[in-house]
């Protein structure tokens, strides 16, 4: 069905064309707004049908189940835009612009703080919910403000770095019923162009020697519980190729979970189960995911 302007709601898709790992069952409804007023278009409609609705960005962390998901998904990462000033150092970028896109483009301006961000491929909106980081930077480090629209009130505001309460992969976002529209980031100006990308394409052959990009993942999968890394234990307890289905341990790096091509949600969450089981029973604790779920009624 279009609503307006073009702007579609489309029944019965699947999601797994919408995720990373290339898994997900079907979306009752789906929409993917280009703008904040398409947004609360589809938003408004799926109020005035008593309709649910939830958010997928890039679908770089995110697991979705193998059966129907009911109500409304909205598909973020067709809202793009970036406002740079140079000058300032700062930049403007909506929900679904992409990360490696943006430290592409704040690198040619010269600004200095996101070279870390190039290999995650996910947008800013998923990365301000997730405080994402790499490289021993993360979003907390040079984000200043958020614009939000709450699913309650239905009100579009402003939100301060200090209000979203960061912490390691973590904020309030991911607890309250909030989309995020756009961020502002405050960069570090007067830079060469040339040595930060210098420094962007030296992070991403860093990254693509050390993680499997060549099959579809979502990246880590589990959180590092300091000091100790999450992908070193997973080693050490010997699991490195351990395969469930189509869904395997990366022979490359031990905290990826991928997809040899079949893989459903049942077998990610097999395999997620395994290593929190084999880890607490040698180490005393659980890991904990990184990794966002929908359609589960559990989840960690």
């Amino acid at each position: 069905m279009i609503l307006s302007n073009e702007l579609k709601i489309e029944k019965f898709v699947s999601l797994a064309n919408f995720t990373t790992w290339r898994i997900g069952g079907t979306a009752e409804y789906l929409a993917e707004p280009k703008t904040v007023d398409e947004l609360e278009d589809v938003m408004q409609w799926a109020h005035s049908k008593h309709i649910q609705c939830q958010i997928i960005g890039a679908g770089s962390n995110l697991l979705i189940n193998d059966s129907e998901i009911e109500g409304l998904s909205i598909c973020m990462k067709k809202l793009h835009g970036l406002k740079i000033d140079k000058e300032n150092g700062l930049i403007v970028a909506a929900a679904g612009e992409s990360i490696p896109n943006f430290c592409r483009q704040a690198a040619k301006a010269g600004l200095h703080g996101m070279e870390w961000g190039i290999g995650i491929p996910g947008t800013i909106g998923g990365a301000v919910v997730m405080n994402a980081g790499a490289q021993g930077g993360s979003i907390a480090d040079c984000l200043s403000s958020i614009q939000v629209l709450s699913l309650t009130s239905k009100k579009i505001f402003n939100l301060k770095k200090e209000d979203l309460r960061y912490s390691y992969r973590t904020s309030i976002l991911q607890k309250e019923p909030l989309i995020v529209l756009s961020a502002i980031f405050k960069l570090d100006p007067g830079h060469s162009s040339k040595k930060l990308y210098q420094l962007i394409n030296k992070n991403l052959m860093n990254r693509i020697k050390s993680q499997p990009y060549k099959l579809p993942s979502c990246g880590s999968v589990f959180r590092n519980p300091e000091p100790w890394k999450a992908g070193k234990l997973i080693e050490e307890l010997g699991l490195k190729g351990y395969r469930i289905g189509d869904a395997a341990i990366s022979e490359k790096h031990s905290n990826f979970i991928v997809n040899l091509g079949n893989a459903k949600a049942e077998h990610i969450t097999a395999l997620i189960n395994l290593v929190q089981e084999r880890v607490k029973e040698k180490y005393g604790f659980r890991l904990r995911t990184e990794v966002k779920q929908l359609g589960f009624d559990k989840r960690d």
